[in-house]
């Protein structure tokens, strides 16, 4: 990670010296430029504190070499971009890396308890020290954040003055100094204490200044500040409440990620020559106009057969949605899903395909007949797989699942027809529940009820972080919704015990729509855990049998029960029932709805009403 500097640095025009030479600031994985640190988001390295500085920039940042560009039309087609690039490699052979500017501005000194902005600390070029006592400065440990996505400065000075008559005066005008210590009497904000030289505001706790209306008290609004686009990037007409903030804070960021699995025919690689001119040639549907366009776009042989780029634009309009004459976001996205749906149904031979192939999904050579009891069909082995995933934009305060588009921050001042995506390939079991089994468990009232409190309970948080209610999204906590989340985690935790595979090297695909009933357990990160096959052989049928009985039968006890299995609202926003982290809840990295809408009950019943799980079978024969 480098920050940028004030000015470019000049280089003769035959200077072999690199057009940027600017200080490095840590280190970064690849994985983590898209989940943790990404565009917006604060890092600390060391004793300081920077933000991601976004993506106006990177086009002449970043390196073609270090920050490649992948592709995969479907998901560039659902995002509206023509490619997706690597964040650029950040080791000791790498020219650049990922721009950081520093942030929060305002530190404080430990030995002189100075508290103001770092420039006016006079540090020496490249250093974080106290230009008077040469000691460490310490980043200011509060920020300020709004729910349309900006990020300021503490307002420190109001804070102090608040019951003084200049409390609503502009910060500085008094004329004093802030000043930061710690009583060290305890370790909470009380605490921390502020004050000001100018001997009108008596000495302050930080205590109380994270409570949700503490600085709309003060009558401080959002001033829109966007300081990951520069110090002077500013959205002057937000005026939403701030609440302050940890810096370290996992609500000062979310990523908003979208991802889609490479399926055929998109998942040979031969149609990426073709990324930009994918919305030309959809509006052409004769193979005499199509192949005039390839004649005046490709002076050389054509990349693609004409015959291959027919396939594929029929393919892409099948995944059209019909839903609706203009569809939305979500619409297409299921369509997207729709489609991934049934290629792992229907499978896709190895032997039939070349070695470039990044799909391969067969089924199992063994007596499928032994999962007839389970409920359980027509499980796949995909043992090859490849999933983008990319960083769309990002939220604060608010869940990026329970918030609409208009309060999703972009990555950038001006569009782009591209975004940072990381690349993963791994493998995994796909299994479906029996249909005609599933559509009478979800005919039981209790199960109705039950799924009907999460649904409602979810939707109230949709709604209550809304800013247009009439784009909230219906909640999805379906009865086989619930079922088949809460069967992919206690089978995460099975495979994570019994085949060794860490529980966060695991990830979960879920389809559950009115004419879907599948899950897909896959190992897609970035490193090598699981990908040797260890996981695909969980998928025959009498490894699948043997597991999905052992899982059952753990998620019958949790060591929190009888408060978990009889809890009549638990998680974030009540929005779980019988689940807890000691019996299905999953690293965060692993689940596709961040540990919501889980309830073991549905699996296996409750003391009261042990026929309500639908695998309640298997426990009472």
């Amino acid at each position: 990670m480098t920050p940028p500097p004030a000015r470019r640095r000049r280089t003769g025009a035959k200077s072999s010296a690199p057009a940027h030479s600017f200080p490095r600031r840590g280190t970064v994985r690849r994985a983590q430029a898209i989940t943790t640190y990404g565009i917006g988001s604060l890092i600390a390295v060391d004793t300081e504190s920077f933000v991601v500085s976004g993506l106006d920039e990177a086009d002449q940042s970043w390196s073609v070499n270090e920050s490649p560009q992948i592709h995969e039309r479907r998901l560039a087609r659902l995002l509206d971009v023509d490619y997706f690039r690597l964040p650029p490699a950040s080791d000791d052979r790498s020219k650049d890396g990922l721009r950081v500017r520093r942030f929060p501005l305002m530190h404080s000194c430990p030995e002189c308890s100075d508290l103001q902005r770092h420039r006016d600390f006079n540090p020496p070029v490249g250093r974080s020290v106290c230009g008077t006592c040469e000691v460490d400065l310490v980043p200011s440990r509060f920020v300020v954040a709004c729910e349309a996505g900006h990020l300021g400065e503490f307002p420190y000075w109001q804070w102090v003055h608040r019951s003084s008559e200049r409390g609503g005066a502009t910060a500085g005008q008094c004329g004093g100094k802030l000043k930061l210590r710690t009583s060290g009497r305890t370790s909470s904000l009380r605490s921390i204490l502020v004050s000001c030289t100018c001997g009108k505001a008596p000495e302050v706790s930080m205590e109380g200044s994270f409570r949700r209306n503490a600085l709309k008290d003060l009558g401080l609004k959002c001033r829109g500040s966007r300081p990951w686009l520069g110090t002077s990037s500013s959205d002057p007409g937000c005026g939403l409440p701030v609440r302050t903030l940890q810096r370290g804070s996992s609500a000062v960021w979310q990523p908003v990620m979208k991802s889609a699995l490479s399926i055929p025919p998109w998942s040979n690689g031969r149609a990426d020559p073709l990324a930009g001119h994918w919305e030309r040639l959809r509006k052409y549907n004769d193979r005499v106009t199509v192949a005039a366009y390839l004649d005046a776009v490709f002076d050389e042989e054509w990349p693609v057969s004409l015959d291959e780029v027919m396939e594929l634009l029929d393919a892409e309009r099948e995944e059209d949605s019909d839903d609706e004459a203009d569809p939305t976001f979500d619409h297409r996205y299921r369509a997207l899903r729709n489609k991934e749906y049934e290629r792992l149904c229907s499978g896709n031979d190895e032997g039939e395909h070349s070695h470039e192939e990044q799909f391969v999904c067969e089924t199992p050579l063994g007596d499928q007949s032994v999962l007839d009891p389970l409920g359980v069909t027509a499980p796949m082995l995909v043992k090859k797989l490849r999933e983008v995933r990319a960083l769309k934009a990002f939220t604060r305060l608010a869940d990026p699942d329970s918030t609409t588009e208009s309060k999703e921050m972009p990555l950038s001042d001006s569009p782009l027809r591209w975004l940072p995506a990381m690349e993963v390939r791994g493998e995994g079991v796909f299994l479906r529940l029996d249909e005609d089994r599933l559509c009478t468990w979800e005919k039981v009232a209790a199960v109705a009820v039950r799924s009907e409190g999460m649904r409602t309970a979810h939707q109230w948080v949709l709604e209550q972080r809304a800013g247009d209610p009439s784009r909230v999204v219906p909640s999805p906590a379906t009865p086989r919704m619930v079922l088949l989340h809460t069967l992919a985690h206690i089978l995460i935790n099975e495979w994570s015990l019994d085949a060794g595979y860490p529980a966060a090297s695991l990830r979960e695909r879920l389809y559950a729509t009115d004419d879907m009933a599948g899950v897909l357990i896959y190992t897609a990160t970035s490193d090598s855990a699981g990908s040797l096959g260890g996981l695909v052989a969980q998928g025959e049928p009498d490894h699948l049998d043997r597991a999905i009985r052992s899982a059952v039968h753990r998620a019958e006890w949790c060591s929190s029960d009888p408060l978990c299995v009889e809890s009549e609202a638990s998680g974030t926003g009540s929005t779980n029932l019988a689940a807890c982290h000691a019996c299905v809840m999953l690293p965060e990295t692993s689940c596709e709805h961040n540990n919501i809408l889980l309830d073991r009950a549905l699996l296996v019943g409750t003391p009261e009403e042990p026929d309500l799980g639908f695998f309640a079978d298997l426990l009472h024969p």
